[in-house]
C-alpha cells in the first residue's frame, strides 16, 4: 500500500518543519497527524482520532476549526512549541488535482504577534546568543517583533554578565549554537522561563551581514566586531524565516554598551524586587508596582525598561528629573496631557501589525484615533522650558497626512475581517459606491419581490429566502401548492413541509447582487491593502512619535508619583557621596497604614563612612534599610523623585546585593554555597563607584567560621584600593562592631529597640553605634514560639552567659593578624582562610575549659533529676528502674 496523495503533500511539508507542530489545513480546520497529533491532543485536550492514509494503520490525527486557530495556538506557544501553519495556495474549486498548499508563518514563543498572547505592558523579545570560546567573548541581540526594538551588545566572556543582560529582557525565546555547553544552557534554564531553539555555526555565518544591509541600509560592519555582526545577523535571517514578510518596523539598529547603564545583578535584582515580587513573581509589591501610573501600553513599557537599565549619565539623569519638576510645577498642563494620554492606543504594536500586514480595519481606526490626539499632545508640551520637553516638541511628528488619508477612507465602524467588505468609506472610490449602490438597490428588489408574490398568489406565507447552495428561492408550504399559478415558478428544490421556486427574473437579479457583492469584497480589500502599503512607507515616522508619546506617559508617572507620595528631587553629584535625609523604602510604607513607616537617614562615601556595619536583632528593619538605601539610588538614576526629605545621590556603575538566601536543592547548592557564591561574584566585579549591600554574610556555616569569613570580607572591601566601595553591611556578629576605629571607613550603626520589661519593641530607627544584644528570644516570643520552650530558652541563655568567658576579642586577633599576615610589605588583604584559623585559634585557647556546651546543659538536668527523687515515695522496683535509667544515660555522656 502506498501514501495518499494528501498524506504524502502533508509528509513533504512536515519533513520541512521538523521541530515544529504542523497546522495542516484542510477545508474549514487545522488537522495534525502521527506525532503532532499525539502531541497536541494531549496538551490542548482535544480528542485523538485517526484517518486512513494507505498504510496498514491509521495515521492518528485531531484537528481544529481554523477560525478558533488562535486559542489554541497561545496555549501550544505557552507551552514552549512552535508551529507551521500550512495554508490552502490556491482557491480549491480552481484546483486541478491536490490543493497547493505551503507554509505561510512559523509562530514561536519570541515572534508571536496574536494580542491574545502578548502583554501589553511587556515587550516580547526573541534573543540571540553567540560565543566565541577562542577569542573568550559574547554577542547577544534582542528584538520584539510585535514593536520593532532591535538591540545589541558584545563584550569579553563572562557568564554572569550574560545572565544579567537576559535578566533585563527576560526574553521568551533564545537562539544559540548547537555546540554550546549544555552547561551554560542550564544554567540560563535555571534562572529563567524560556525555551531554546538550536541553530548550526553554518547557520551564524552564512549571509549574515546581507542580511543586516538588507534591513538596516546605513550600517557599517567595520564598527561591529564579527561576533555581533554573526549574532544579530542570524537574529534577522531567523525572524524573516519564520515571519515569511515584511519587517520594515525593525528599522533601528540599537548598539550599547554594558556600562551605558547601572549594571544590576540577576540575584539584586530579584532581591530588591523591581520588576515582580519574591512569592508571587507578580507586579504587586514590586517597585515597578509603585511607579507605572502610566496611560499608554507603551509608557507601561518604556517604564519598565527604565527600570530594568538605570542611567549613568548625570546629564541624562538630570534631564529627566528637570522635565518630571516642571511637570510638577505645572500642574492643570499635567491634567491636561495625562487626559490626551488616554486616547492614545498602542501605535508601536499597530505600526508591528502595518509592517507584517496584519492589521485590521478597525486596528487602523484606532491608530487613526490616536493620531487625532497628537497636534493637542504637541501643544500642551509647547510651552515647558526644560531641555527635554523642547527636544520632545521639535521632534513629535504629528503625522496629519496619515491621518488624512485613514479619515477620507476608512469606515467608523468597519468589519473585522477584511475580507468581507465594509471597509471603506462612501466617496472615497468611485467603483465601490456604484457596487454598493447595485447591491444595495438588488436587496431592494428581492424584498420587494416577496410583498408582490404574495399579492399576486394570494398566498400570505410565501417568502423569499438564500442559502450558498441554492443562491435566492420562494419558498411555498404544502398546503398552500395549490394556490400557486400554474407556469408561474420553475421548481428547484422539494422539502419535506415545502418545495422551493426560482424565475428568470429571480436568477437575474441574483447574478446581479451576487456578482456586485463579489466584486464589492474584492474590491475593498484591494484598496485597503493598497492604503495599508501607503502608511506602511511611513512606518519610521510613526514609531519616532511612538516613541516621544512613550517618554512623556514615563515623565508623566514619575510626576505622579512624586507628587501623591511625597517624593523630593534628588541632587545628582559625582562626590561619591549618598545622603539621604529621612528616607523611605518607597515600596513598604504603601503596604502599610499610611503615616506608620519610620523614616531613616543614610550618609554613606568612600572615605570615613564607606562601610556601614549594621546590627540589631531579626525584623527590627536591618534589611528594609539596606533596600531602600539600593531603591532610592536606582529611581534617582531612572530620573525619578525618591522617598525622601532630601537627597543627594551620587551616580552609581553598578549596585550588588547579596539579602536573603535559599537552598538551590535542584542545583546540589546549599545556603551557604548559594551565598557565597554571590558574594564572590560581588568581590569579583564591585569597582570604586559601586554600591554593596551585604546582609548577614557567614551565618549559612559554623559561628567562628562565619565570623572570619564576614571579617575577611569587610576588610577586602575596606583595604582593596581597588574596590573601597560604598557598602552596607548587616550582621549578628557583634563583635565585628570593635572594627570601627581599627580599620579605616567603617562605622557602626544599629536598629534602636526599646525594652519594656521581659518585652522588647522596634522603634526601626538606625541611629549611630553597635548593638549590644540580639534579642534572638524576644523576637521568637514575638513570633508565637510556646511559652516553655521560650522559659527555657532563657533559662540555658542564663547558664550560657554565665559560664561564657570565651568571647572573641577583635584586638586580640587583630594583634595576631598584624604580626602573622598583615607584616609584609605592600599586603592590603587578608585571606579568609588565614583570618578563620587565627580566629580559632584565639577562641579555642580560651573557651577549651571554660565555654559551656550542650554536654554541660545535659548533665546540668541529671543532676537537677537526681536532686529531686523522693526515694521514700517509690517501690523497690520503681527505684531499681530509676536507676538503671540513671546509669544508662550517664553512659552516654
Amino acid at each position: 500500500m502506498g501514501l495518499t496523495p494528501m498524506m504524502q503533500q502533508y509528509l513533504e511539508v512536515k519533513e520541512s518543519c521538523k521541530d515544529c507542530i504542523l497546522f495542516f489545513r484542510l477545508g474549514d480546520f487545522y488537522e495534525m497527524f502521527f506525532e503532532d497529533a499525539e502531541t497536541a491532543s494531549k496538551e490542548l485536550e482535544l480528542v485523538l482520532t485517526g484517518r486512513d492514509c494507505g498504510l496498514e494503520k491509521r495515521a492518528p490525527m485531531c484537528g481544529i476549526p481554523f477560525h478558533a486557530a488562535n486559542a489554541y495556538i497561545s496555549r501550544l506557544v505557552n507551552k514552549g512549541y512552535k508551529i507551521a501553519i500550512c495554508e490552502q495556495l490556491e482557491d480549491p474549486s480552481a484546483a486541478k488535482g491536490i490543493v497547493k498548499r505551503g507554509i505561510i508563518k512559523v509562530i514561536t514563543p519570541g515572534t508571536y504577534m496574536d494580542s491574545s498572547f502578548l502583554e501589553d505592558n511587556k515587550n516580547n523579545y526573541i534573543m540571540c546568543l553567540y560565543i566565541n570560546n577562542e577569542k573568550s567573548s559574547f554577542a547577544i541581540s534582542f528584538a520584539d517583533v510585535s514593536t520593532g526594538d532591535f538591540s545589541c551588545t558584545d563584550a569579553p566572556l563572562d557568564i554572569s554578565v550574560v545572565l544579567d543582560e537576559i535578566s533585563k529582557y527576560a526574553p521568551k525565546e533564545i537562539l544559540v549554537q548547537e555546540e554550546l555547553e549544555e552547561q551554560i544552557c542550564s544554567g540560563i534554564k535555571e534562572r529563567f522561563n524560556t525555551s531554546f531553539t538550536k541553530l548550526s555555526e553554518e547557520f551564524f555565518c552564512s549571509d549574515t551581514i546581507g542580511t543586516l544591509k538588507n534591513q538596516f541600509a546605513y550600517i557599517n560592519e567595520e564598527e561591529y566586531s564579527g561576533d555581533l555582526i554573526k549574532c544579530c545577523g542570524s537574529l534577522l535571517k531567523y525572524i524573516i524565516e519564520t515571519q515569511k514578510t515584511g519587517l520594515s518596523h525593525i528599522n533601528s539598529f540599537q548598539y550599547y554598551s554594558i556600562v551605558d547603564y547601572l549594571s544590576i545583578d540577576s540575584n539584586s535584582r530579584r532581591n530588591l524586587e523591581l520588576t515582580e515580587n519574591l512569592r508571587e513573581k507578580n507586579k504587586k509589591g514590586s517597585l515597578l508596582w509603585i511607579m507605572d501610573r502610566t496611560n499608554t501600553s507603551m509608557g507601561a513599557r518604556q517604564l519598565r525598561r527604565w527600570i530594568e537599565q538605570p542611567l549613568v549619565d548625570k546629564i541624562s539623569i538630570q534631564g529627566r528629573l528637570d522635565a518630571v519638576e516642571e511637570l510638577l510645577n505645572n500642574l492643570p498642563i499635567h491634567e491636561d496631557l495625562k487626559e490626551a494620554l488616554k486616547e492614545i492606543y498602542d501605535i508601536e504594536r499597530l505600526v508591528g501589525k502595518i509592517s507584517s500586514k496584519s492589521v485590521n480595519a478597525k486596528e487602523l481606526i484606532s491608530l487613526k484615533s490616536s493620531i487625532e490626539k497628537i497636534p493637542a499632545i504637541k501643544e500642551i508640551i509647547s510651552s515647558f522650558t526644560s531641555n527635554l520637553f523642547i527636544n520632545m516638541h521639535k521632534n513629535l511628528d504629528e503625522l496629519q497626512d496619515i491621518y488624512k488619508i485613514l479619515y477620507e477612507a476608512i469606515l467608523e465602524n468597519p468589519s473585522i475581517s477584511v475580507k468581507e467588505g465594509n471597509l471603506i468609506k462612501e466617496g472615497f472610490n468611485e467603483e465601490i459606491d456604484e457596487l454598493r449602490i447595485a447591491k444595495v438597490h438588488g436587496k431592494e428588489w428581492i424584498a420587494s419581490l416577496e410583498n408582490n408574490e404574495r399579492e399576486e398568489t394570494g398566498i400570505k406565507s410565501l417568502k423569499v429566502g438564500y442559502n450558498k447552495v441554492f443562491g435566492y428561492y420562494i419558498e411555498i408550504t404544502k398546503s398552500n401548492l395549490s394556490s400557486v399559478p400554474e407556469g408561474r415558478y420553475i421548481r428547484k428544490q422539494t422539502l419535506a413541509n415545502a418545495e422551493r421556486y426560482i424565475t428568470p427574473e429571480l436568477k437575474e437579479m441574483e447574478d446581479k447582487i451576487l456578482g456586485a457583492e463579489e466584486k464589492l469584497i474584492n474590491l475593498e480589500y484591494e484598496i485597503f491593502v493598497q492604503i495599508r502599503e501607503k502608511i506602511e512607507t511611513e512606518v519610521d515616522r510613526m514609531q519616532q512619535t511612538a516613541r516621544i508619546i512613550s517618554e512623556l506617559d514615563c515623565l508623566s508617572s514619575l510626576a505622579i508619583i512624586a507628587l501623591e507620595n511625597n517624593y523630593c528631587k534628588p541632587e545628582i553629584n559625582n562626590a561619591e557621596e549618598i545622603y539621604v535625609q529621612e528616607g523611605r523604602h518607597p515600596v513598604v510604607e504603601k503596604m502599610i497604614p499610611s503615616g506608620s513607616f519610620v523614616s531613616n537617614d543614610i550618609n554613606i562615601n568612600t572615605t570615613n563612612e564607606q562601610l556601614l556595619l549594621i546590627t540589631g536583632p531579626n525584623m527590627a528593619g536591618k534589611s528594609t534599610y539596606m533596600r531602600q538605601a539600593a531603591l532610592i539610588v536606582i529611581m534617582a538614576q531612572i530620573g525619578s523623585f525618591v522617598p525622601a526629605k532630601k537627597a543627594v545621590i551620587s551616580v552609581c556603575d553598578k549596585i550588588f546585593t547579596r539579602i536573603g538566601a535559599s537552598d538551590d536543592l535542584a542545583a546540589g547548592k546549599s545556603t551557604f554555597m548559594v551565598e557565597m557564591w554571590e558574594v564572590s561574584n560581588i568581590l569579583k566585579n564591585a569597582t570604586n563607584k559601586s554600591l554593596i549591600l551585604l546582609d548577614e554574610v557567614g551565618r549559612g556555616t559554623s559561628t567562628y567560621d562565619g565570623l572570619s569569613i564576614a571579617w575577611s570580607v569587610i576588610e577586602y572591601i575596606c583595604k582593596n584600593k581597588k574596590l573601597k566601595c560604598k557598602t552596607l553591611f548587616a550582621t549578628h556578629y557583634h563583635e565585628l562592631t570593635k572594627l570601627e576605629g581599627i580599620l579605616e571607613g567603617i562605622k557602626n550603626y544599629s536598629v534602636s529597640v526599646k525594652e519594656m520589661g521581659s518585652d522588647i519593641v522596634f522603634l526601626r530607627k538606625i541611629i549611630r553605634g553597635g548593638a549590644d544584644q540580639s534579642y534572638g528570644i524576644e523576637v521568637a516570643k514575638l513570633a508565637g514560639l510556646p511559652i516553655d520552650v521560650i522559659n527555657r530558652a532563657k533559662e540555658i541563655l542564663a547558664r550560657i552567659e554565665k559560664e561564657k568567658s570565651s568571647d572573641v576579642n577583635i584586638e586580640e586577633i587583630t594583634d595576631k593578624v598584624n604580626s602573622n599576615v598583615l607584616s609584609k610589605k605592600n599586603s592590603e588583604v587578608i585571606r579568609s582562610e588565614q583570618s578563620s584559623e587565627i580566629i580559632r585559634e584565639v577562641a579555642l585557647d580560651k573557651r577549651e575549659s571554660h565555654q559551656m556546651n550542650f554536654i554541660d546543659i545535659e548533665k546540668e538536668n541529671l543532676l537537677k533529676e537526681i536532686s529531686s527523687i523522693d526515694i521514700l515515695n517509690m517501690t523497690p522496683m520503681d527505684g531499681f528502674n530509676k536507676l538503671y535509667d540513671i546509669i544508662k544515660r550517664t553512659k552516654k555522656l
